[in-house]
């Protein structure tokens, strides 16, 4: 059961790392006004979403317990990233604030994963 949470975690990191990449690759566009939302950010919004849900449940399989708030908070902001990821994906350019936001949240989001406990 471990190897199986181990390769989980490393398809969630994965999946962090699709989509802050996928922002990092525009903030160049975003000073200039022309950023966009890539392909590899929903896919990576998506890969987190199905990996933490993958996570929660073999954590909870295995009999260990779950911090239900922080996975909450987690949910939340990943819910909201993915729909902002979602809805835009198809336009030429996205407001900075808006693609700001969604680099916010994602860096929020590591960490709570890596401070909360």
């Amino acid at each position: 059961m471990d190897v199986l949470i181990h390769l989980f975690v490393g398809l969630h990191i994965i999946g962090i790392a699709a989509l802050l990449g996928g922002f990092f690759t525009q903030m160049k566009a975003m000073g200039a006004g022309t950023a966009r939302f890539v392909p590899a950010m929903l896919h990576g919004a998506l890969t987190m979403l199905v990996t933490g849900v993958a996570l929660v449940g073999l954590n909870q399989a295995e009999g260990g317990t779950v911090n239900t708030v922080k996975i909450g908070v987690k949910l939340a902001l990943l819910i909201v990233i993915l729909g902002l990821v979602y809805v835009k994906r198809d336009d030429e350019t996205v407001d900075k604030r808006l693609f700001g936001l969604v680099g916010l949240l994602t860096v929020t989001n590591v960490f709570i994963a890596v401070l909360w406990t």
